[in-house]
């Protein structure tokens, strides 16, 4: 929509974020997260001193009321969302249980008079949890099979569960997914599919075109480092939906038990380790109790109320190294009728995933466009050509932080992953930061005390933001792109505006008399 370079100019310039007006320091401990109500009139805030806070979004940023989480038994508060119109806020915490074992729970709170509505046990706490539509929200749990194998079961969840008529079903299994090698379900998100043929801004250039008929002035792409790298066609892995290997007509049954005889009588060479026993046979297991996954994932109607569930997984270890997606239709997202779900077969004991996405790396980081067409990865990287023998020993990861682009529409990667953030902290002490898209910046936390800033269009950095320690959360205003918030471990959260903003606003403050002016004034009269 840029008319000229001199008004792309000004954009980049004057509209970025990237003024400090306010220091807010109600928070005692680490900020972990932030998050604005729809209106754009109210926004959260977690933080390890295991309190959420209500901030009134005016000229001068106020606390509107704070709950203390402790007497819950929580350690901490790690998340939070607003649903749809705004009357409920979900908080994802850490809960710590009998023994000092802590899981995951979600508190639902009213937004008009700040009580507490109910609350849903979430494992593992890092699940977080989501909002589904405006009173459901999406929880998970995690049943042990083996050392290494489990089964994540996401419920769907009834806020009001504490006054609802017990005649009336206030939970509901949505799916239940096998994991291999220490993996886990992790960081669940909706996306609304029925958003997608009317996007805010189109990543894919071609599409571009083929949407502006009119349009006779050539593109060009400012990511690119040359012109030979942008005239050669793009390789991006095709994302592959889960399948499991053909066993060439032998049914899983019949397999399992031909690989315990091969045990048996000394047939399998070289030996395997208990770790790879435990794989094989829950491979072998899942391959004839998985229930289909959806075929025609990409053909979605525009027009339906199809809704996709996004979330962090893996097969090989278990840092979170996958993307899967899981379709659910319309009778899904209700908790009415059987509270396990749809009645099953026998060989449909698990759900599998529609789509996966393999990062090769370990994923810190997921946000969605404000109009979910595309999906924003923070990952660190593994070593190109890395074996994964041991689940329980993943590669070393990379310090530098890619920021990858995903289009929901395709399932294909459409930009080159946007680079200038670093994390310091190894694979056994990762920690998500939280990215945030609006709609023509992307902006995230590092542990190199800054927030960053890009451009969508451009694929360039546009600022960084100084905090005195890791950046853990970055929020864009809904309604106004020009005001981002940045939270961190230095207990503060800052209020960042674009200079355009600021010179607004100063312009409209009354300017004070000097003091020998209002005297002569006054001496005269």
């Amino acid at each position: 929509a840029a008319v000229s370079w001199y008004d792309e100019f000004q954009r980049l310039y004057d509209t970025i974020p990237c003024v400090e007006v306010q220091a807010l320091k109600e928070h005692n401990d680490q900020v972990l997260h932030l998050s604005f109500s729809h209106s754009g009139c109210l926004f959260a805030s977690c933080s390890k001193d295991c309190t959420v806070k209500i901030w009134s979004n005016e000229l001068d940023i106020s606390l509107q009321h704070s709950s203390n989480m402790r007497p819950y038994n929580w350690s901490y508060t790690q998340f939070s969302q607003f649903n749809s119109d705004d009357s409920l806020l979900l908080v994802s915490g850490v809960f710590v249980g009998p023994h000092n074992s802590s899981s995951g729970e979600i508190a639902v709170i009213s937004m008009e008079n700040f009580t507490l509505l109910s609350r849903v046990r979430n494992k593992p706490y890092d699940v977080f949890g989501c909002w589904l539509n405006e009173t459901n929200l999406i929880s998970g749990n995690l049943h042990r099979i083996g050392r290494i194998t489990s089964c994540s079961v996401l419920w769907l969840n009834n806020a009001f569960q504490g006054i609802e008529s017990e005649n009336v079903n206030v939970v509901k299994r949505l799916f239940k997914i096998q994991n291999l090698n220490a993996s886990t379900i992790r960081t669940v998100m909706v996306a609304d599919c029925s958003r997608y043929d009317s996007p805010d801004l189109l990543l894919d250039y071609e599409e571009q075109l083929a949407a502006s008929s009119t349009s006779t002035c050539p593109v060009f792409d400012l990511g690119s480092d040359s012109e030979e790298e942008e005239a050669k066609p793009k390789q991006t892995p095709e994302p592959a939906v889960q399948e499991l290997p053909d066993a060439g007509g032998v049914t899983a049954e019949d397999g399992l038990q031909q690989f315990f005889d091969d045990i048996m009588e000394g047939r399998v060479r070289p030996a395997m380790t208990e770790t790879e026993l435990e794989t094989k046979v829950a491979e072998l297991f899942v391959r004839n109790r998985t229930k289909a996954p959806e075929l025609n994932l990409l053909s979605t109607d525009s027009n339906s109320k199809t809704k996709y569930l996004i979330f962090t997984t893996g097969c090989l270890t278990y840092s979170p190294h996958q993307i899967g997606i899981k379709r659910i239709l319309p009778h899904q997202m209700t908790t009415a009728g059987p509270v396990l779900g749809e009645e099953r077969r026998s060989d449909e004991f698990f759900d599998s995933l529609d789509h996966v996405i393999d990062i090769h790396g370990h994923i810190i980081g997921m946000g969605l466009s404000p109009d979910h067409r595309y999906l924003y990865v923070n990952s660190r990287a593994w070593p190109r050509d890395c074996v994964i023998s041991d689940p329980m020993q993943p590669p070393p990861i990379a310090e530098e932080i890619d920021l990858h682009v995903f289009d929901l529409k395709t399932m294909k990667e459409v930009k080159r992953a946007l680079r200038a953030h670093r994390a310091y902290t190894p694979n056994e002490e990762c920690f998500f930061i939280f990215l945030d898209v609006s709609r023509d910046f992307v902006a995230s936390g590092a542990e190199d005390r800054h927030g960053y800033i890009w451009d969508r269009h451009y694929n360039i950095c546009l600022a960084k933001l100084q905090h005195d320690n890791v950046v853990n959360s970055v929020a864009f205003s809904p309604v106004e792109q020009e005001l981002l918030l940045t939270a961190s471990d230095d207990t503060t959260i800052k209020v960042w505006r674009s200079p355009r903003t600021v010179r607004i606003q100063q312009a409209r403050k009354p300017r004070p008399r000097k003091l020998l002016f209002s005297w002569l004034m006054n001496q005269k009269s």
